[in-house]
């Protein structure tokens, strides 16, 4: 009889994943780690895994292992480097990059690595001599063209917009998704320069371009969040076994992408007890073993655990993720998407824990989704008409946990909070357990590295300038309003 050879690592780890056995995912990445290869191309699975479950340490040792594969291409090690600045480690990645001989530090990918990272610590003329240099070596780079749109104003007859339109068609050639970049960044220049309809134009081909990606399924999103609402309730809460361990206090912004939560995120990291924050994803790895976050699944997994406190489990699980991702055990910021999708688990899992919910003019957030090229895949926004039935999903979320939670959920209107900023930082800080600071109110010089789009929005006072920015396109967001208010 033939022996079927073992499966891999890697695959048992996927398969452990898939019923719902996080650690013994994670004890199987262990064991790579521990016996497998120096190198191998097998190490960018690994590395991409782990991350995905929130196992960073995995993740940068399996990446380096990745990068030192023969032969070491610069490919390789971006991916190593972008790694290493996904999870802040930046001087690290400077580090590597220094090694370089001088002529490979001015390949145009290395330029533009070092531009975005620039970018993120808000040293924008350092960043946007990198991106220059990066085009001089190579015009026909969709992405550095769009980073450069991202961090600075166009003004009519701008030479940098002259020079998107004349590499137009050429860029019609690239792979979907870095043609639909270049859109993007044209369409940002336009927009500057108060040419909205072209604007709009660009815009609206970028995300026709982006929605080739991926297929959004909003019957299911609709149909998980009716079930939640019917099924987790403060009255059936009680059959979640209690948490038996104290867990220190944790912070949380949530709302819908553009509605003010890197804002809020700039100015409780700003506070001297505060060490960090951001889109962290790393709740939704702890919670793993409850599956798709439902009441039923919680059920599940309670009556699955061995020990005696299975959210405490968790919880305890949470922290040394976000200690590993952050290097600290203080207070840390997380700001993650769609965190209103287990709202109700965060709440119960961490009894400590306090949360700031955002909400904001609804057509001035549609906008700004749509024409924003969001890094991770946010399929919903690609059309209006989704964007309409995303946003009265987390309509129907945010009413039933405010309904629910009421003393742990700060409600903060982004018009209110920037027409008041002083008030609205006073009871931020104070739902937060914070004592006041002075810095805080000058968030915009805290010196960080920040991802989203905010970048450049945080480095600045608090303003009501973007107040009413959807009215400059009220002809085009005429289906979002029709969808969205009915």
């Amino acid at each position: 009889m033939q022996v079927q050879p073992q499966q891999s690592r890697i695959l048992r780890a996927v398969s452990a994943l898939q019923a719902l056995d996080r650690e013994a995912a994670v004890r199987l990445l262990q064991d790579e780690l521990w016996d497998g290869p120096a190198t191998g191309e097998r190490w960018k699975s690994v590395s991409m895994l782990a991350g995905q479950i929130g196992e960073i340490k995995i993740a940068l040792e399996a990446s380096q292992r990745y990068s030192r594969t023969a032969p070491q291409t610069l490919e390789r090690l971006l991916h190593h480097w972008g790694e290493l600045a996904g999870y802040d480690r930046i001087e690290e990645a400077r580090r590597e990059v220094r090694k370089l001989p001088a002529q490979v530090r001015e390949h145009p990918g290395v330029l533009h690595f070092l531009g975005t990272m620039a970018g993120q610590e808000g040293e924008f003329a350092k960043a946007e001599d990198y991106y220059r240099r990066a085009i001089a070596h190579s015009p026909y780079v969709p992405q550095t063209w769009f980073a450069l749109s991202m961090i600075k104003t166009f003004a009519p007859g701008d030479a940098d917009l002259a020079a998107m339109e004349r590499l137009a068609p050429q860029m019609a050639g690239a792979e979907p998704s870095l043609q639909a970049r270049f859109l993007y960044g044209m369409a940002k220049a336009h927009h500057d320069c108060g040419d909205f309809d072209r604007a709009w134009a660009l815009y609206a081909q970028g995300a026709a371009l982006r929605k080739l990606e991926e297929k959004w399924d909003p019957e299911r999103l609709e149909r998980f969040s009716e079930a939640l609402v019917g099924e987790f309730t403060a009255e059936t809460a009680g059959a979640l076994t209690p948490v038996g361990q104290p867990h220190r206090r944790a912070l949380f912004v949530n709302g819908l992408p553009r509605s003010g939560t890197t804002l809020v995120d700039q100015i409780l990291v700003s506070h001297s007890q505060v060490a960090d924050g951001g889109e962290v994803n790393l709740l939704r790895a702890a919670l793993i073993p409850t599956g798709d976050h439902s009441f039923g699944g919680a059920l599940a997994y309670q009556q699955r655990f061995a020990g005696g406190d299975p959210w405490g489990a968790l919880a305890a699980d949470y922290f040394r993720m976000l200690e590993m991702r952050f290097r600290t055990n203080r207070l840390v910021v997380d700001k993650t998407l769609g965190q209103s999708h287990f709202m109700g688990l965060l709440l119960h899992m961490l009894p400590d824990a306090r949360v700031i919910w955002m909400r904001r003019n609804p057509e001035d957030v549609a906008l700004s989704c749509f024409r924003n090229f969001f890094s991770s895949q946010i399929p919903w926004s690609w059309s209006l008409e989704d964007i309409a039935r995303f946003f009265n999903v987390e309509d129907q979320l945010f009413a039933h946990w405010t309904s629910q939670f009421p003393e742990r959920i700060l409600v903060v209107p982004y018009e209110q909070m920037v027409r008041e900023p002083d008030a609205w930082i006073d009871r931020i800080l104070d739902h937060a357990g914070l004592a006041p600071e002075p810095q805080v109110r000058e968030f915009h010089k805290t010196r960080r590295s920040v991802k989203t789009a905010s970048v450049s929005q945080v480095r600045q006072p608090i303003s009501t300038g973007r107040i009413g920015v959807s009215q400059a396109y009220d002809k085009q967001m005429a289906p979002f309003s029709a969808a969205y208010r009915g």
